[in-house]
């Protein structure tokens, strides 16, 4: 089975990592990290509560031991290491504090340590960067990551596999970052 770490943090479009989430934990070990401000984000575009008891135990009962929570001042967690192995890791929806962060080595909470050891070890990290639009200094940001191997993938939609409900947009993003993952999917069809 593969592990993954996603990291869901403080911008709008956690409908995202949510749904990249689901996909993940069909068939692999997710290690989840959500900053305190996407749980608030969560909360309002979602309507889910992580803080309390039912919203935290729904996640379990949905993926069960296929899915780990952290929060993102745990930096005694086990992907805050290099000995920890995984596939990839993957940051949807990305803020643009976060992508600062790691483009400057700030690896101050969990999420931006994590981000660090896959830089360092050379293991696959995707970024899904949620601003718009994006200034000179995010644009050199993600400039200075992708030089480091990082991948850049924006939620920008297609059109092509003519989508009637957002959430054939929302599966477009996320089967996008599947793909730099190296994860097959039927999320959209593909061109041609």
């Amino acid at each position: 089975m593969r592990r993954y770490i996603l990291a869901i943090t403080g911008a709008t479009g956690v409908v995202i990592g949510l749904r990249l989430l689901e996909v993940l934990a069909e068939s692999s070990e997710v290690h989840l990290i959500i900053t305190e401000t996407a749980r608030e984000i969560i909360k309002v575009e979602t309507g889910l509560n992580l803080d309390d008891d039912q919203g935290g135990s729904t996640v379990q009962e949905k993926f069960g031991e296929k899915v780990t929570i952290y929060s993102d001042d745990d930096l005694w967690a086990p992907m805050a290491s290099g000995s920890f192995l995984s596939s990839g890791m993957v940051i949807a929806p990305c803020s643009m504090k976060t992508l600062s962060g790691i483009a400057h080595g700030y690896a101050n909470s969990l999420v931006e340590r994590t981000a660090d050891v896959m830089i360092k070890e050379g293991r696959p990290l995707i970024l899904c960067p949620r601003e718009t639009p994006f200034s000179v200094i995010h644009l050199e940001n993600m400039l200075k990551l992708a030089r480091a191997g990082v991948r850049i993938v924006p939620p920008v939609i297609g059109f092509y596999h003519r989508p009637k409900k957002v959430e054939e947009l929302i599966d477009f993003v996320v089967g996008k970052i599947l793909d730099q993952l190296g994860v097959g999917h039927s999320l959209f069809r593909r061109w041609g």
